[in-house]
C-alpha cells in the first residue's frame, strides 16, 4: 500500500473531476451536431480499443475472467444508461445545472444501501437526502427555464448511476477492478454496436470533430485512472468533499464555452446538494468508525 500523501490525493481528485467535467462539456458540444447514441457508441468503442491495445497482451483472458458474468453485464448496462441519459440531458440543458442534478446520486445510494446492501441508514443520512432533494427542486423548479425532458433525462441518469454504484459495491469484494472496467467497455460497445444500423446517420465528422469524439473515452478513462490513484493516497472521507469541485469546473466550462451561467436559485440549489452530499459522506464515515469501535 503506498504511503499516505493527502495533498497528492486531493490534487489527483481535483484533476480527475476536471477530466469528467471536460467529458461532459465536450459531449454537450458534440451532441448539438451528432446524435447521442452514436456518441455513446464511440465513447465505449474507443475505450474498448484502448484497453485492448494497452492491456490486452499483458492481461490476456484475465480481462474477462469473472465468477459473476451476469452481474458484470448488468452493471455495465447501467453505466451505458448513465452515459446515454446524461448526454441526452446535456444536449438540452446547461452544463452546471445538469451536473448538479446528477450529484443526487450519492444521496440515493445512501438510501438504497439499507434495503439493497443491508447497511444501516441513520437519521443523519435521511436528513441529508431530504435536503439534497430540496436542492434539486430549487434547480428543477416549476416555471424555471430548464427543459422538462432534460430534467427527466438527468434524473434517469442519476437513478441508473445509483444502481450502478450499488452493483459496484456488490462486486468489489470478489472481482478485479481491471475486469470490471473492461466489462463496462465491452458491454457498452457490444450493446451500442447492435443498434449501430439504426443510429448511424447524420453528418460525417471532420478530423477535428473525430478527435473530439475520441477524446470522450480519453477523458473518461484518464479521469477514472486519476480517481483510483487519489484513493490510494488519501482516505475516502478526506476526498469526498472534493468530488463536488466538478460542479465548479462544470459552471466555468458551461459559462465560458457554452455561455450558460446558472441563475441565483440554481446556485442555491447546487449549494444545498453539495452541503448535503458532504454531510452524508461525513455521517457515513462517522457511523463506520462507531460500528468498528462498538
Amino acid at each position: 500500500m503506498p504511503e499516505p500523501r493527502p495533498l497528492l490525493g486531493v490534487s489527483l481528485m481535483l484533476s480527475a473531476v476536471f477530466c469528467f467535467a471536460l467529458l461532459d462539456a465536450t459531449s454537450k458540444h458534440l451532441s448539438q451536431t451528432f446524435n447521442v447514441p452514436l456518441l455513446v457508441w464511440a465513447r465505449y468503442g474507443v475505450h474498448l480499443l484502448l484497453m485492448l491495445v494497452i492491456f490486452g497482451a499483458s492481461h490476456g483472458l484475465r480481462l474477462v475472467a469473472t465468477t459473476r458474468p451476469l452481474a458484470q453485464i448488468v452493471r455495465a448496462l447501467l453505466l451505458v444508461g448513465v452515459t446515454g441519459f446524461a448526454m441526452a440531458a446535456f444536449r438540452v440543458m446547461p452544463l452546471a445545472e445538469t451536473t448538479a442534478l446528477l450529484f443526487v446520486t450519492p444521496l440515493i445510494v445512501a438510501l438504497l444501501a439499507g434495503p439493497m446492501l443491508g447497511e444501516h441508514v441513520d437519521l443523519r443520512r435521511w436528513l441529508a437526502a431530504l435536503a439534497g432533494f430540496a436542492g434539486t427542486l430549487l434547480i428543477a423548479r416549476p416555471g424555471g427555464d430548464l427543459s422538462m425532458n432534460g430534467i427527466a433525462f438527468a434524473m434517469l441518469a442519476a437513478i441508473c448511476y445509483s444502481f450502478y454504484h450499488i452493483q459496484t459495491r456488490r462486486l468489489a469484494a470478489t472481482e478485479q477492478p481491471m475486469t470490471m472496467v473492461f466489462y463496462t467497455a465491452l458491454v457498452g460497445t457490444a450493446t451500442m454496436s447492435v443498434a449501430l444500423p439504426w443510429i448511424w446517420h447524420g453528418p460525417a465528422p471532420n478530423p477535428g470533430q473525430a478527435a473530439m469524439i475520441a477524446s470522450l473515452a480519453l477523458y473518461g478513462g484518464f479521469g477514472h485512472y486519476l480517481l483510483t490513484h487519489a484513493f490510494r493516497h488519501s482516505s475516502a472521507s478526506r476526498l469526498a468533499p472534493f468530488l463536488y469541485a466538478q460542479l465548479i469546473w462544470a459552471t466555468l466550462l458551461g459559462g465560458l464555452w457554452h455561455e450558460q451561467w446558472p441563475d441565483p436559485l440554481s446556485i442555491a440549489g447546487m449549494a444545498v446538494i453539495v452541503a448535503s452530499g458532504i454531510f452524508s459522506a461525513f455521517a457515513e464515515g462517522k457511523a463506520r468508525m462507531e460500528s468498528e469501535r462498538g
